[in-house]
């Protein structure tokens, strides 16, 4: 009875070991399989910089000057590297992958001018728009062409991938009416073609980009008065990456409020004209009809 006894706590013994093992097993599993922890701050501390990937050829927001990358975007995003106490490390890409350069971790954040459009914000987490923009047609300054309506017929350039592009292509009516929507890998090619040739009419471009182009070159472009449509700019990281969107928010609204964000846009836009917006929620798809 004894020996039996002891065979049956033996057998008990074993089945609760066996539980126990199968319950660690399965809790480290799950561990290893749970990717809801956002650790997206502290692996850019940890790393001790900040990867920025850019458009070099997007003044006044970021372009090539003589090799060194600057502009009002880049002020800004040093501005908040020091608040995170990162390296800003700038990194021009080709503006059509920019979304797989970030997924694939080449870079850390889309911050450059970028739109915050529907297509976008599902593919990316945006921080809050910092920025309001607009959309306009342009035209050489000896150009016939006063109005949107005149350039049927006509030919307009964009960049591909841009924003211009897609409010363009949203408007079935005019650009339908178009002989040919041509596209150029950035803005400065599309304006040089614009100013030194007859084949494109207009480009369809940034706001904060032609009016900082017209100041460095002025009695060379007209810009249209019917814009093509508002937007906002924003800063993208990666899908689910809430912690650092939420750090670099939580810095430029510090920025903003110091007066930093003046001091910054000063020598870009002008003394008294502070762009920086920190009053508008993030957009959604839901924004978006």
């Amino acid at each position: 009875m004894k020996k039996r006894l002891c065979s049956i706590l033996a057998i008990a013994f074993a089945i609760s070991a066996l539980f126990a093992f199968t319950a660690c097993g399965n809790k480290d599993a799950a561990d290893e399989g749970d990717t809801s922890a956002d650790n997206s701050l502290k692996a850019i501390q940890d790393r001790g910089e900040l990867i920025l990937g850019c458009d070099d050829a997007f003044p006044p927001m970021g372009f090539d000057d003589n090799g060194q990358i600057v502009g009002f975007d880049i002020d800004l995003a040093q501005a908040v590297a020091n608040k995170l106490d990162v390296k800003l490390v700038v990194k021009p890409i080709d503006w059509t992958t920019k979304e797989a350069e970030l997924q694939s971790k080449k870079i850390d954040v889309i911050w450059n001018g970028y739109s915050i459009l529907k297509d976008r914000v599902e593919q990316v987490t945006f921080t809050k728009p910092y920025l309001n923009n607009q959309q306009f047609l342009v035209v050489r300054a000896d150009s016939s062409i006063k109005t949107k309506a005149e350039l049927a017929g006509k030919t307009v350039g964009v960049q591909t991938d841009s924003a211009a592009e897609e409010l363009v292509n949203a408007d079935a009516e005019f650009s339908g009416s178009l002989k040919e929507l041509r596209t150029y890998d950035d803005y400065q090619d599309a304006l040089n073609d614009l100013k030194s040739s007859t084949r494109i009419d207009a480009v369809a471009v940034d706001k904060v980009l032609i009016e900082y182009v017209m100041k460095q070159n002025p009695d060379t472009f007209v810009i249209l008065e019917e814009s093509l449509g508002d937007e906002y700019f924003g800063i993208g990281c990666r899908k689910g990456e809430e912690a650092l969107a939420d750090a670099i928010d939580k810095a430029l609204d510090e920025l903003k409020a110091d007066g930093t964000t003046a001091q910054i846009s000063e020598p870009w836009f002008g003394a008294g004209n502070d762009i920086v917006i920190r009053d508008v929620a993030r957009l959604t798809a839901a924004d978006f009809k």
